[in-house]
């Protein structure tokens, strides 16, 4: 995959777009959903932000949401032991407002937490993010990253959790960060909450498995869902960028860079 695409690629991108949102709808909502729990410092927590930041400023990510009539819904959730609305639902149609959400990403501040509650995040977009849209969409994306497996939630619970966020209509991506050295078994003698205890929740749980496929079960659902890791925090901002074009610019897969 490409990480910058050049002036021909921008304008393909627009052509792509879908076109069949109006002034009272959008083609795209978007949910950038990010972990802050315990294992993201504050260095950590500040590369997820500016890397959410950078991509909204970033040319080709402008050229995607330019080319989407009425432009797209964007909100951002941060979660760990709970989940909240840290930028509410806000439309994107023209590259100041892109500027003015990316400034807005970069203010959040960081809020305490210290599990990696996966379910509970999905049931509050469920229950909460979801229907607080404030224009129909014909697409509802959810943006997952994180560096961690679920350790509050039992297996049906998370499984009940993304069948529900799917049924509301969304899709779910995952952007796992893969850190070598620190998450590159998960699964087995895993962290977990108070009262949780060691019993197995859901597909790698348990059991030695790598976070990304960890994510493939558990998390990542939906018409043209995709997975993209990060290889570190250094490379969130990357992946993220990517994500963020493929997502926005509607690609098929088999069109997809």
């Amino acid at each position: 995959m490409v990480e910058r695409l050049g002036a021909g690629a921008l304008a393909l991108l627009a052509a792509l777009a879908p076109a069949r949102a109006t002034e009272e709808s959008v083609a795209t909502a978007l949910v950038v959903s990010v972990d802050v729990s315990q294992s993201v410092d504050a260095d950590r927590f500040r590369l997820q932000m500016e890397g959410i930041a950078g991509a909204l400023e970033d040319p080709a990510v402008v050229a995607a949401i330019t080319g989407n009539p009425g432009g797209i819904l964007f909100a951002l959730v941060t979660w760990a032991d709970r989940a909240q609305m840290a930028l509410g639902w806000r439309r994107i149609a023209s590259r100041a407002e892109a500027a003015a959400t990316a400034a807005a990403v970069r203010a959040v501040p960081r809020q305490a937490g210290e599990f990696t509650c996966v379910g509970q995040m999905m049931r509050s977009l469920t229950a909460q993010v979801l229907p607080a849209l404030p224009l129909p969409a014909d697409r509802v994306v959810v943006d997952v990253s994180g560096d961690g497996i679920d350790n509050c939630t039992g297996p049906d619970a998370i499984e009940a959790a993304r069948e529900a966020l799917l049924a509301a209509g969304a899709t779910i991506n995952g952007l796992p960060i893969l850190v070598p050295g620190e998450n590159d078994v998960v699964g087995a003698g895993a962290f977990r909450a108070p009262g949780y205890g060691l019993r197995p929740a859901g597909p790698g749980q348990g059991q030695e498995t790598t976070l990304d496929g960890w994510y493939r079960a558990n998390v990542v659902g939906g018409p043209g869902s995709f997975l993209l890791a990060a290889r570190g925090y250094g490379d969130f901002a990357r992946a993220l960028r990517q994500k963020f074009v493929l997502e926005i610019s509607w690609l098929e897969p088999a069109r997809r860079p």
